[in-house]
């Protein structure tokens, strides 16, 4: 006998919606999800549960939804594939059209059986385009078979076509750098990396063989709340972080020393600029004061008389539209809501200054129009700033140049947030349930795209954040991957152990980044580090996606030491460490171990011995275990002892990495720099700087300095010695017809 849930209704609810009820932890033990978790969770979701007639009332609405009686605004399709549509929103005998995106026009007529789903003949071309079937309109998605690829970009550089002709074999293996873009360092940054580092860093790194570039987040923070800078948790990712301007970028260096003056800095910008730890609280401050007068003498001179900066940041501004006004006028108000004592968070606001489209926000944006054009005027700096390191990196040579990185989620105290508040999941945050490594969860703080919402607003939200990703990118790295499929929610005030998985639309979205990759040529990557479920990076491979595989985490398959280079996933970018891992010098050193114990993320053991003791031992074997597959793969002197804790092998470490078969590999420069601090020690706030450190070395200087130059000899020389596997990949044979 079936033993049956007290509330099967909210359960059936919940399940319907998306929710998994029940979940595997990290022992593979069967875990439910409490029913008031879920009841909150689906109230959030704009499902309310809190009774029988409210669950009546939620699951009829949602069955409208789902049911397939009405065309959705949005569907995805693949090409060359035919195309299903809801049997109950079709009547067999129903005349359609199909108008493409190119001007071609598609007629004709359902005869699918009664009850059956109607078919569409397959689209050969790739692109929104508008499906008419009587007085109902509706956009097709229609995406190409994969991503476009490394492969794709070498071709572009190689003869200009970007046509997939043959296998991604025919591509030879390339590499390239990851960089923390406020940690770079150059003369006059005033203590903050920014833009113009940025592409000087491409243009020197491409120089020596390089073809990407991968950068922390700029997506956009809080210019009224400069002590939050984590580029994990932004105020809008579909805009940039305007601390990384350089005033003198656009206006020159003497309108910069000037403002700089006028805002009586000088010696403050110089005494950050010398600092080892940025000092974001005042740095950004002083910056955004710099900018204020740069802005005032545009307003005054240059947009009054037409000039041709002024034309080109009134287009910028048109093309931008109604979102960016919505990022201007939130930057605007939470300034304003702070000066006079209000509250940062949105949701504390009056009720009329929470939604974006009220008569008052109208109200106050035209009572402070020169104050949100003053954010219209950061957003174009910093777009010109990060299109130029783009562009200069592949005029230096690169076939990728720039990696975006895209943030799982956003802070839902944000502008994001506030302006899309129909899209976004409200009162929850993204987490992870408790593991071996974190017994209670986590809950990160962000918040991210309703799947309900995406359904019914026809993915709009999360289009518009693709193309800001991709924008000024040679490509994108998607933050935890597996936050396509589903996401560990957890409702505000609650424990971390108190969530529950939503899933999401995961073939949709797929297709809609293959789409958008292929329209702006550029690759994708997926963070699939953590617990992956079965099949799903064979689903990433076949859309083109290549995963990430780090050098700590690749374990021999008979758990004995280390992967050989050959052995690494061909599909995957190759590193040696992430911003959230130990640097190479920093694991031999065991850095992280010591950092871990004087934070209290150490536990202690049963058997009264020293954790941190037991853990640096236990480091001692895994260096031994990694300098023998440095001896095997032939990057290291054979029947030599490995080198002492404080001499960490990164040369070896750098060759290993570069002689996998992926068809990209980065280096983070805190290892090309045998660094040993890591950048973020995750599960730590002020107890370690995160997200402060600077590099020790101008990026210039960089490239002058002995070791670091030969580190790079060791990549490229390696890498040029790779052994690439060459089996073509899936769906190479031509290129997509993307519009």
């Amino acid at each position: 006998m079936t033993t049956r849930r007290p509330n099967d209704k909210l359960i059936a609810l919940a399940t319907r919606a998306g929710f998994e009820v029940e979940w595997r932890d990290a022992h593979r033990n069967t875990q439910q999800v409490p029913e008031p978790t879920l009841a909150t969770l689906l109230d959030r979701m704009g499902l309310p549960c809190g009774n029988a007639t409210q669950i009546r009332h939620s699951a009829t609405a949602l069955e409208a939804e789902l049911s397939g009686r009405r065309l959705p605004p949005l569907m995805t399709a693949a090409v060359g594939r035919g195309i299903a549509l809801p049997a109950a929103a079709v009547k067999s005998g129903s005349h359609y059209r199909i108008e493409l995106e190119s001007g071609a026009i598609i007629d004709g007529r359902f005869t699918a059986p009664k009850g059956e789903e109607a078919l569409l003949a397959p689209i050969d071309e790739a692109g929104y385009h508008t499906l008419v079937i009587n007085e109902q309109r509706m956009t097709l998605a229609v995406a190409p078979p994969r991503c476009y690829t490394v492969a794709d970009a070498w071709r572009t550089l190689r003869d200009g076509s970007g046509k997939s002709q043959g296998s991604d074999a025919d591509a030879p293996p390339l590499w390239g750098m990851a960089a923390q873009l406020y940690g770079l360092r150059r003369t006059g940054d005033g203590g903050i990396g920014d833009y113009t580092a940025l592409a000087q860093l491409a243009e020197r790194s491409a120089r020596r063989g390089a073809h990407a570039l991968a950068v922390s987040p700029t997506h956009a923070m809080f210019s009224a709340q400069a002590e939050r800078f984590s580029p994990y948790a932004p105020s809008s990712r579909l805009w940039l972080n305007v601390a990384h301007i350089d005033p003198a970028a656009v206006f020159g260096a003497e309108a910069a020393r000037a403002a700089l003056a006028a805002a009586h800095g000088g010696d403050a910008w110089t005494q950050y600029e010398n600092l080892p730890l940025i000092d974001w609280p005042n740095a950004t401050p002083l910056k955004l004061k710099v900018l204020r007068t740069l802005y005032a003498q545009f307003s005054a001179h240059e947009r009054a008389q037409h000039s041709p900066h002024a034309l080109e940041f009134h287009g910028f501004c048109e093309r931008a539209g109604r979102a960016l006004e919505d990022h201007a006028r939130f930057e605007a108000l939470q300034a304003a809501q702070l000066a006079h004592g209000g509250n940062a968070h949105w949701r504390n606001w009056p009720d009329a200054l929470r939604d974006p489209r009220s008569p008052e926000v109208d109200a106050f944006a035209a009572a402070h129009r020169d104050e949100v054009d003053f954010h219209l005027f950061l957003q174009w700096l910093a777009a010109r700033g990060l299109s130029h390191a783009q562009h200069t990196a592949r005029e230096a040579g690169m076939a990728i140049g720039l990696i975006a990185d895209l943030a799982v989620g956003c802070d839902s105290a944000g502008s994001h947030a506030w302006s899309y508040p129909d899209d976004m999941l409200q009162h929850v945050s993204v987490g992870a349930p408790p593991d071996l490594f974190n017994q209670a969860g986590q809950s990160w703080g962000l918040t991210t795209f309703s799947p309900r919402a995406m359904r019914t607003q026809g993915f709009v939200a999360f289009i518009d954040m693709l193309r800001a990703a991709f924008a000024h990118a040679g490509g994108i790295r998607i933050d935890h991957i597996l936050g396509l499929r589903r996401l560990w929610l957890v409702p505000d005030g609650e424990s971390a152990r108190h969530g529950a998985y939503l899933r999401y639309p995961l073939e949709d979205l797929l297709r809609l980044i293959a789409l958008e990759s292929w329209r702006h040529r550029a690759i994708v990557i997926g963070e699939d580090l953590g617990t992956v479920p079965p099949g799903f990076r064979e689903r990433l491979d076949e859309h083109g996606i290549d995963g990430i595989r780090v050098l700590w985490f690749e374990d021999a398959a008979d758990g004995n030491g280390f992967k050989a280079p050959g052995q690494w996933d061909r599909y995957a970018v190759g590193t040696t460490t992430t911003h959230d891992l130990p640097t190479v010098a920093g694991w031999w050193c065991g850095s992280d171990i010591r950092w871990r114990n004087r934070i209290g993320q150490t536990m202690a053991r049963a058997d009264g011995r020293d954790p941190e003791q037991v853990a640096l031992e236990e480091r001692a074997q895994q260096r031994a275990d990694l300098w023998r597959a440095f001896q095997q793969a032939g990057v290291a002197a054979a029947d030599v002892e490995p080198p002492a804790a404080d001499n960490a092998p990164v040369d070896e470490a750098l060759a290993f990495v570069a002689a996998t078969p992926g068809p990209l590999v980065t280096f983070p420069l805190e290892d090309l720099l045998a660094l040993a601090e890591q950048p973020n020690l995750p599960g730590s706030i002020d107890e370690h700087p995160n997200w402060r450190r600077r590099m020790a070395l101008p990026v210039d200087a960089m490239f002058d300095d002995a070791a670091f130059s030969a580190r790079l000899e060791v990549v490229e020389r390696a890498r040029r010695a790779a052994v690439v596997n060459t089996a073509p990949s899936p769906d190479v044979s031509s290129e997509p017809d993307t519009p």
